[in-house]
């Protein structure tokens, strides 16, 4: 008798779904909890200071150095820089001003001051060669033929020499 009860009052109702299990998450949600987890272990709440390195100490020192730990202590915050090995000479008499420009970008002073690595610096890929324009197009190119706004045909045309040229 209770089972017909339950069946009357479930009638009509879909039942809950289950959370499925073995099923992969996305991508975006482990990548996102793993960069976070790394950042912490470094020392840094804010990963900004590293995403955005070049932006806050400059091109030059950027160049030569980036942030591997920040350390917070009792009489302020130690940042540790990976620098090249002729460079941290150099960036210990420029310690106080990128201490400054640190501050200022994180509304606080956070770092007291810099403790520099000597090592290579991972190598950055170069920058893509721009291939120029050029070449021929043979007469029956869709290009050629196109009959619209002359901007739109220029760019065509430059597009369709730069593919022939890399073909």
């Amino acid at each position: 008798m209770p089972e017909q009860r339950e069946d009357k009052k479930n009638q009509g109702k879909t039942p809950p779904e289950m959370p499925r299990r073995n099923w992969a998450d996305t991508v975006a949600r482990d990548a996102k909890a793993n960069a976070n987890l790394a950042f912490a272990r470094a020392g840094f709440r804010d990963p900004t200071l590293v995403l955005r390195w070049q932006e806050i100490a400059g091109p030059e020192v950027a160049r030569l150095a980036c942030p591997i730990k920040l350390s917070e202590g009792p009489s302020g915050g130690v940042l540790t820089l990976k620098a090249e090995p002729g460079a941290a000479l150099f960036l210990q008499h420029e310690s106080r001003a990128l201490c400054g420009r640190i501050n200022d970008y994180l509304g606080r002073d956070a770092v007291a001051r810099l403790r520099f690595v000597q090592g290579p610096l991972a190598a950055r890929p170069p920058k893509p060669i721009r291939r120029s324009a050029g070449g021929t197009l043979p007469p029956d190119d869709p290009a050629i033929t196109f009959k619209g706004p002359e901007k739109v045909r220029e760019s065509l045309l430059r597009f369709a020499r730069l593919r022939r040229g890399t073909d």
